[in-house]
């Protein structure tokens, strides 16, 4: 059995796996589309901790490039969500609800 603890790759892994988990089975779980932006949330912060998780791991001490990259995906995530939450208000103003299967089709 891999040895698991703050100092091993591997203990990283499970908390990235349980995380992208988690937001995968959110975003087929919900029918509310708060849900479902909390699950991709969950993914995308699933796949920051894993490029600084394999950042730290690596072998080249200096390289930065995990980290580097686990920002990005922090700034991608909060711009997802800032367009996301702008289409759900808009939605919300025509149809009264944010229920996906009752919000298929919008119509004015």
């Amino acid at each position: 059995m891999p040895e698991l603890g703050p100092h091993s790759l591997t203990s990283f892994l499970v908390v990235t796996a349980t995380l992208f988990a988690c937001g995968v089975f959110a975003v087929v779980a919900r029918r509310n589309a708060i849900g479902v932006l909390i699950g991709l949330e969950l993914m995308l912060n699933a796949a920051a901790l894993q490029f600084t998780a394999y950042g730290r791991f690596r072998s080249a001490s200096d390289d930065v490039q995990g980290q580097a990259a686990a920002v990005f995906v922090i700034v991608v995530a909060a711009a997802e969500a800032v367009v996301v939450l702008a289409l759900l208000f808009a939605v919300y103003r025509t149809a009264r609800d944010i229920d996906l299967e009752r919000t298929r089709e919008l119509r004015s």
